[in-house]
């Protein structure tokens, strides 16, 4: 298939009409949200389509209950703090994640450690965990990354000998099932992202999960002021004045304002009858691709366990330039290549480029000053090696995504998906125009 590529002046493979931006807002979507403007109910802790949206997440998820919260981050936070995790106490999770999974440790003045992942699902790799865990550690934070569900039956049992809580961070892992399980009732808590770039895409806003009753109660408490909101005081809430109620004001422990609003709740209540249809559009996109580029040698598409399903928030796959007689350093190579295919019309991008331990955060451990929580109120000194890391280290430099927030395989039609693989096959057989 030689020709000249569009990098060299070449026809783009692609036809640039054949993408579909991302988020897809329908009629129905813009009725639901209009229907919660016309009601008069924006907000609080009875409003109707908050109320209901937990109900039927907790219900989809298979689990007891369900609290909608303003932001992943803040399901993150809430989960957190419902665990009585706090000051000088050690969480663990995963070297290769979005920055908010450390950061919610941090706002409850614990201690972030890390943990390599493991090389074919990205995920935390369970076999490190144990060598980890102090006399300090509290928890344990495994990240479905991209959609791919962590090894559960792995890191539960190394949890439990320790006596420790799993809170699973799905925000990327809506409807990605384990074992047959939907993902986010698997531990203690588990938590949700309804940011815009996933597949419930409602702008911002979260959920936290469990089927524990006590840890269901300190997490209503904590996005909520610290108040004790119970769902007794329900029956007073009068559609007539719902700014008005029983409330005690009387703050009970420490808490933030995470609550979520009436337009986001109808938003992803609509979003959320489509969410299978989606899931399984998505995993067909993704199947296309992996069937054929793991046909070119150089290529190795994701890999997913037998036993789980992806929502495929991302499409990772990594490069093995040596595998194609390319002697240039892997990240030289990668920067050639999103060129070229950019140029054919691929939609393709980069997510993240250092280990979450790498960034400034956590290498000048500034926090809140003065060390903290790093070194308060125990002074000892913990410090992040990236040496430590060598798998996630050599994924960021290894990897690229097919897909962008902007542009996702959630709603990308198959004959584009085709139109890749064309378009990854013409590349490949003129990596002499690529180098050069």
């Amino acid at each position: 298939m030689k020709d000249t590529l569009a990098l060299r002046g070449g026809t783009p493979v692609v036809p640039k009409q054949l993408h579909v931006r991302w988020p897809v807002i329908t009629a129905e979507d813009k009725a639901a949200v209009g229907a919660a403007l016309d009601s008069g109910i924006v907000s609080g802790p009875y409003a109707p389509q908050v109320k209901a949206l937990e109900e039927e997440w907790a219900r989809y998820c298979g689990v007891r209950h369900a609290l909608a919260t303003n932001s992943g981050t803040a399901a993150l936070h809430t989960a957190v703090a419902a665990g009585g995790i706090g000051t000088g106490d050690q969480v663990i999770t995963t070297a290769f994640t979005f920055l908010a999974t450390a950061l919610a440790v941090l706002q409850n003045n614990a201690v972030p450690v890390f943990v390599d992942i493991d090389p074919r699902t990205y995920n935390i790799d369970p076999d490190k965990i144990e060598e980890r865990i102090t006399a300090r550690t509290r928890a344990i934070i495994p990240v479905h990354i991209h959609g791919c569900p962590a090894d559960m039956d792995r890191i539960l049992p190394v949890a439990r000998k320790h006596r420790l809580l799993v809170i699973e961070d799905a925000a990327q892992a809506h409807g990605s099932t384990y074992k047959g399980k939907k993902v986010g009732g698997l531990g203690d808590m588990g938590i949700f992202s309804f940011q815009a770039s996933k597949n419930l895409p409602a702008g911002e806003g979260g959920m936290f999960v469990t089927n524990r009753e006590e840890l269901k109660e300190r997490a209503n408490r904590f996005r909520m002021f610290g108040e004790d909101v119970r769902e007794s005081d329900k029956q007073a809430f009068d559609p007539a004045r719902p700014l008005d109620g029983v409330r005690e004001y009387n703050s009970l422990m420490m808490g933030w304002m995470y609550r979520s609003n009436e337009m986001t709740a109808a938003l992803v209540r609509s979003q959320l009858l489509r969410l299978d249809d989606s899931l399984a559009h998505t995993r067909r996109n993704a199947a296309y691709l992996t069937e054929h580029l793991a046909k070119i040698p150089g290529i190795r598409p994701p890999y997913i366990p037998p036993e789980c399903t992806s929502g495929f928030y991302q499409y990772r796959l990594r490069l093995d330039p040596q595998a194609v007689g390319v002697t240039l350093p892997v990240k030289e190579f990668r920067l050639k290549l999103l060129a070229a295919l950019g140029a054919e019309g691929v939609e393709v991008s980069l997510w993240q480029t250092v280990p979450v331990p790498g960034q400034t955060l956590f290498q000048e451990r500034t926090g809140y000053g003065l060390g903290c929580p790093w070194r308060c109120p125990f002074g000892e000194e913990v410090t992040y090696d990236l040496d430590e890391y060598p798998e996630t280290r050599k994924l960021l430099e290894d990897s690229l995504v097919i897909g962008s927030h902007s542009f996702p395989l959630f709603p990308q039609p198959a004959a584009l998906m085709v139109k890749y693989v064309e378009a990854f096959q013409r590349v490949f057989a003129n990596l002499d125009q690529v180098l050069a």
